[in-house]
């Protein structure tokens, strides 16, 4: 006869009693800040609540956080806690408006939550973490970089009552570096590692078999991959001869690094040679051959033919360079051949074998993982027209002409999945974590992935109720065997890795700012900034406003201007650098503009071209420029700015969210620059040469070339602009498709 779980906030007959749940809860509670390794499936949820129900016992009044990367999983949780608890639960997720967000945290003993919405409340000042006796960090293992993870935890750190860590997942990572990072960055002491072999655990896991297999290339594909080798091959021995890499034998990695390479020989010269921008555009053709590749190989014809489609629209040196080579648009027809004639890859074929023979008699459950919509799309009307019952499930994010899934659409899928009206739920990467998807028999994976936590996870979605199935389909002789390896070699260095079963990791305390910080305006935009994580960190007092010019007002006659190095370089080829530099000065006596990063001169542009828009900065608009390495570093200068600003105590600050009104020669200006390649200083010269806006646009082509650099080029285009008939969206959308 089961036993259950007796506690005050347990609803009664709710949780079973497994001895290894309550030992991993009460080391938690008795050890503090703990991150818990467990197979998916063991119930690490569980162990969630319990820790969760004994935290709110001992701390009346307080809450508890549940934090996850995804918004089907927040409200999964949200399920799980309500069905297992006597408390108040809720979820906040970016699709409920702030203040009801607001509401909710107030009224609520346990909130499930994406950690982006819950970032984006704690710097907007909606409620703090304070009163947070407990803090659930699903996945965990997602604590590294700009990650919002990160920044939460050391909020939660410096700010609440009686804190309490809690870190879940099924797969840390094979590098021992990166399971210590994700420890100091969420200030967990202890590492506790269950696995399948435990004799406690034993019971409760049904074991996994999993099967390889493997599969050829058709003909009609080896055919289009010799052409793209070939291609690929041409364009790698033109970069060996230019020095930029050794061999010829590389992959996307040794390209990627580079191109890197090339990006700061440039940014490094005053004067680049022209082989430097050869090589970079050579680059870029071969990733996109090396992609094209990959889809070839593990995904089929119809995802390289929609990906070669969007290629055909670019307009980069790279994607023209492909297009004017022979090979490249013999394989190209090749694959439209393939296309029209209905030809696929074989794996296509062999996943209908295994999904008719595993449907066949006694119900079963399947789940179909790809990595590439595209595919997923492909699969999803072969099982159509097989008289296969299958169900899509994807992100939120819309791609290629098609909308992503909403919230609600993703839990009503998941939802008929598990009451039996599907019998194939076919998946991108979205459902790998968490998602609680029970009683699956069988999980197929249409290509192997690089990556051992990403095979953990689609594995732990079978062998939960009885024994577990695992198929992944690999093409022979092609990168297919090379990531499954490789995510079985990463997998093996994990568990030795976390070997003994428990990891002692050493944190150090987060450190407490100093005294009463300034205070400073932030622009509403910059909510999704890392700089203001750091600007918090540091102690910092800011209040989000709709800016109209800048992006940090520190007083009332000092802006700040921050872009990234890409930002920069973009503001450049838009226009809007100096658009912006005029606001700031017509606005604040003391602008200034902060430039973030280190790889300035290492974009497409000419480093020339960067030197001279820095000096119109400095030298035309007198705004200082200051460089700053990162976003912690640019935090730092702000708040050394605000502090010499601030000196005699927090001003009495009147924050600009208007802009002045422009002057009638100013909009004059306006209207001119908008005019394709003027900027300011040809709308001065083009309003100087013809008196008004009017004569500038009455003004023939061989006259707008008698102004000084006006050249023929440049004439033809604003004539073409002002002449050119308009038209509607639906006679541009009916040319772009001719």
């Amino acid at each position: 006869m089961a036993r259950y779980i007796e506690h005050p906030l347990i609803k009664p007959e709710k949780i079973e009693a497994r001895t290894y749940q309550q030992l991993l809860a009460a080391d938690v509670i008795r050890k503090g800040n703990s991150m818990i390794v467990a197979p998916t499936a063991l119930g690490k949820t569980v162990v969630a609540v319990l820790v969760a129900a004994e935290r709110l016992r001992k701390y009346r009044g307080s809450k508890v956080l549940i934090l996850s990367p995804s918004k089907p999983l927040a409200i999964q949780h949200e399920e799980s806690f309500r069905e297992f608890m006597l408390a108040t639960c809720t979820s906040l997720t970016g699709s409920i408006k702030p203040e009801e967000r607001k509401e909710r945290w107030i009224k609520s003993q346990i909130i499930s939550a994406t950690p982006q919405t819950v970032e984006s409340d704690i710097l907007a000042g909606r409620y703090d973490l304070r009163d947070v006796s407990l803090i659930v960090f699903d996945e965990c293992h997602r604590a590294v970089g700009s990650y919002s993870y990160v920044f939460l935890a050391s909020n939660y750190i410096q700010n609440a009552r009686h804190p309490l860590i809690l870190g879940l997942t099924a797969s840390p990572g094979a590098d021992e570096d990166k399971i210590k990072t994700v420890c100091e960055n969420l200030f967990m002491n202890e590492v506790v590692v269950k696995t399948e072999g435990d004799p406690d655990v034993r019971p409760y896991l049904k074991p996994i078999k999993i099967e390889w297999v493997k599969v050829r290339m058709t003909p009609e594909l080896e055919d289009i991959r010799e052409l793209l080798r070939k291609v690929l091959k041409n364009r790698l021995k033109m970069l060996k001869n230019l020095g930029v890499i050794d061999t010829i034998s590389v992959g996307k990695k040794d390209l990627l690094k580079a191109r890197g390479r090339v990006q700061n020989r440039i940014a490094r010269s005053t004067s680049p040679p022209r082989a430097c921008y050869r090589a970079i555009s050579l680059l870029a053709s071969c990733i996109n051959v090396e992609h094209a590749l990959e889809l070839l190989e593990t995904q089929g014809i119809r995802p390289l033919h929609q990906y070669l489609l969007r290629l055909k629209e670019k307009k980069t040196k790279a994607a023209k360079g492909l297009l004017a080579d022979p090979d490249f648009t013999r394989a190209m027809h090749l694959t439209r051949r393939a296309m029209m004639s209905g030809v696929e890859h074989p794996k296509l074929d062999r996943l209908m074998e295994i999904l008719k023979r595993e449907l066949k008699g006694d119900e079963a459950r399947i789940i179909v993982f790809t990595q590439f919509r595209d595919t997923l799309e492909e699969i999803y009307q072969r099982c159509k027209r097989e008289g296969i019952n299958a169900v899509k499930f994807y992100g939120q994010n819309s791609r290629s002409g098609e909308k992503g899934l909403t919230q609600k659409q993703q839990r009503d899928i998941i939802k008929s999945f598990r009451m039996g009206n599907h019998d194939v739920l076919l998946s991108t990467s979205v459902a790998e974590e968490g998602i609680d998807i029970p009683s699956v028999d069988l999980v197929v994976m249409y290509e192997p992935v690089p990556s051992e936590i990403r095979m953990i996870q689609r594995r732990g979605r079978t062998g939960r109720k009885r024994k577990g199935r695992m198929v992944v389909l690999i093409t022979e002789k092609t990168r297919d065997e090379a990531y499954y390896y490789s995510s079985i070699r990463k997998e093996r260095s994990m568990k030795e890795n976390l070997r003994g079963g428990s990891v002692n990791v050493e944190v150090n305390p987060i450190m407490e700012p100093s005294g009463e910080g300034p205070f400073i305006y932030a622009d509403s935009r910059e909510v999704n900034s890392r700089v203001l994580r750091e600007l918090k960190k540091i102690g910092v007092d800011f209040e989000l406003k709709p800016l109209a010019v800048g992006d940090y007002q520190i007083s009332e006659d000092t802006i700040i201007e921050r872009k990234t190095t890409q930002d920069f370089i973009g503001s450049i080829i838009d226009k809007r650098l100096y658009k912006q530099a005029r606001e700031m000065v017509k606005n604040f006596k003391r602008p200034v503009m902060i430039i973030e990063g280190e790889d300035l001169y290492s974009g497409f542009i000419n480093p020339d071209a960067v030197r001279g828009a820095l000096a119109a900065v400095a030298v035309d608009f007198g705004i200082p420029v200051i460089p700053t390495r990162s976003a912690e570093d640019t935090a730092a200068m702000i708040r050394r700015i605000a502090i010499r600003e601030q000196r005699e105590g927090r001003p009495d600050m009147r924050v600009r969210t208007d802009k002045k009104p422009l002057t009638l020669r100013e909009k004059q200006l306006f209207i001119v620059e908008s005019l394709p390649n003027i900027g300011s200083k040809y709308a001065e010269r083009l309003l100087e040469a013809f008196g008004s806006v009017e004569g500038v646009m009455n003004a023939s082509e061989k006259e707008l070339r008698s102004v000084e650099g006006i050249g023929a080029k440049r004439a033809s285009e604003i004539r073409r602009v002002i002449e050119a008939e308009f038209k509607g969206p639906d006679e541009a959308a009916y040319k772009f498709k001719e």
